[in-house]
């Protein structure tokens, strides 16, 4: 499981990987909240809150952007950031899981949406689920 920051004007993008889709979504959640506050998903944090989604969408693409989304949304209105998952659920077009975050006094870098742009969930020529998301900041 890993992620990456790819060069783009004006927006954030980032290379996901991992060997499972739930490794995938994983990732993508540890990489949204490291744009969110530098590096803070990779360290030891105290969880404060846990919150429960539950998202559907036509296909794997549209459900990471959406589970992401709806990560973002959470964060922005209860001043959190998200690095731990729990799945109870993950298909190609649901997922269910709680997630669990830590309280902060502000972000570093507003992100202003997760966008489809570019976004294509699939297996690389290694077997591994890959994307790239962009996050418009």
């Amino acid at each position: 499981m890993k992620f990456e920051y790819l060069p783009h004007t004006a927006d954030i993008r980032m290379k996901i990987e991992g060997s499972t889709l739930e490794e995938l979504f994983i990732a993508a959640t540890l990489g949204m909240g490291n744009i969110l506050k530098e590096d803070f998903c990779n360290r030891k944090n105290p969880i404060e809150c846990t919150s429960k989604i539950e998202i559907e969408a036509l296909d794997q693409t549209c459900l990471l952007i959406d589970f992401l989304s709806g990560i973002l949304s959470l964060s922005n209105a209860e001043k959190l950031i998200y690095c731990k998952v729990d799945f109870s659920g993950l298909t190609a077009n649901k997922v269910r899981a709680l997630i669990h975050g830590t309280r902060i006094d502000g972000f570093d870098e507003e992100i202003k949406a997760v966008t489809y742009h570019e976004a294509n969930v699939h297996k690389n020529q290694r077997n591994q689920w890959e994307t790239v998301i962009i996050f418009d900041i």
